[in-house]
């Protein structure tokens, strides 16, 4: 907000120490991803700031701990790189496999838990939902209660939820359970933690955008003959889909930046990349993780711009005047 010109000078004053003070905040806030960022191309393996790089030496700058990232667990890192070279590096590079698994893991988690979060917000925006702040108490407590709380009662659930591989449901999922027919050391119970994890995320983010919704819509398309079905997909989803959208990244935000519960759930198998840097920290110290951090970071930026794109054209469509 401008300061407006009939200020006294006490409230100039104010005006620019309360500027002030949101900046070192700010700043306080960000300083530790800023220095992660530069780090990232430093031309030794070290993870402090080099005199050529405090003299804005060329020499001091490397794309070498990105290059890792493609090399680490490559049978021929110092091959010609050519076609056959990049899908070595596809199947058999460490980061590029812990990659995929997070995509294809948070893929999956967002899709669940988008879907059960918006059905589950939908329901408690009803007036004549029983116990609502009890249930949604209950809903969003993966999200209060400490990670790792949650991650030791996922394990132990997980170790105890095994099909026989001969029945109906060990053939269809077998192929995502483990060698003994369980969750856990599973990528279906890593997605089902993590799509748990990132549910109240959804149930928040929607039911706020249900807030502002008017129901008088509903009644009305159901006065002229639609089902309820089709006032749903019709009325209600385009006016809360950026509300879901948000959630769904949320969740998906959620999911590939978790590391505790799999540390706990997973196998060998389904490295993820905060379980490989984590393995990264405890076993050799490499500033190849500043490489992934600085790539995750740029992704989280993108990922809350489109948050915030969102929920712009979320409040367009209701009428409300952005923020």
């Amino acid at each position: 907000m401008a300061l407006p010109t009939y200020a006294s000078p006490l409230e100039r004053a104010w005006y620019w120490t309360y500027l002030a003070i949101c900046a070192a905040i700010f700043l306080f806030l960000i300083a530790p991803i800023l220095i992660v960022i530069p780090l990232s191309f430093n031309a030794e393996p070290y993870f402090t700031f080099t005199s050529k790089m405090l003299a804005f030496d060329p020499t001091g700058y490397s794309l070498r701990w990105y290059d890792t990232l493609f090399t680490l667990g490559h049978p021929e890192p110092d091959a010609v790189r050519n076609q056959a070279w990049w899908s070595e590096a596809w199947s058999s590079a460490a980061w590029v496999k812990a990659a995929r698994n997070s995509i294809w893991v948070g893929f999956w988690a967002t899709i669940l838990a988008t879907t059960l979060g918006t059905i589950a917000a939908l329901g408690l925006s009803r007036p004549e939902m029983p116990y609502r702040r009890l249930i949604m108490a209950l809903l969003i407590s993966p999200m209060i209660v400490p990670v790792i709380i949650v991650a030791v009662g996922m394990s132990f659930f997980f170790a105890k939820a095994c099909v026989a591989p001969d029945t109906v449901w060990g053939t269809l999922a077998g192929p995502f359970l483990s060698s003994k027919g369980c969750l856990a050391n599973s990528s279906l119970g890593i997605i089902l933690a993590h799509a748990m994890l990132g549910i109240p995320f959804v149930i928040i983010t929607v039911t706020a955008t249900l807030s502002g919704f008017d129901q008088s819509l509903s009644r009305a398309a159901a006065s002229l003959g639609a089902n309820p079905r089709t006032t749903f997909f019709k009325v209600i989803m385009p006016l809360i889909l950026p509300g879901v959208i948000s959630g769904a990244l949320f969740a998906f935000v959620t999911s590939f930046d978790e590391v505790v519960a799999v540390l706990f759930i997973a196998g060998p198998e389904q490295q993820t990349i905060p379980r490989q840097m984590f393995n990264g920290i405890r076993e050799q110290i490499s500033p190849a993780i500043l490489a992934v951090a600085t790539i995750l970071v740029i992704v989280s930026v993108g990922l809350l711009t489109a948050v915030e794109l969102l929920r712009r054209r979320g409040e367009r469509l209701r009428g409300v005047t952005p923020r």
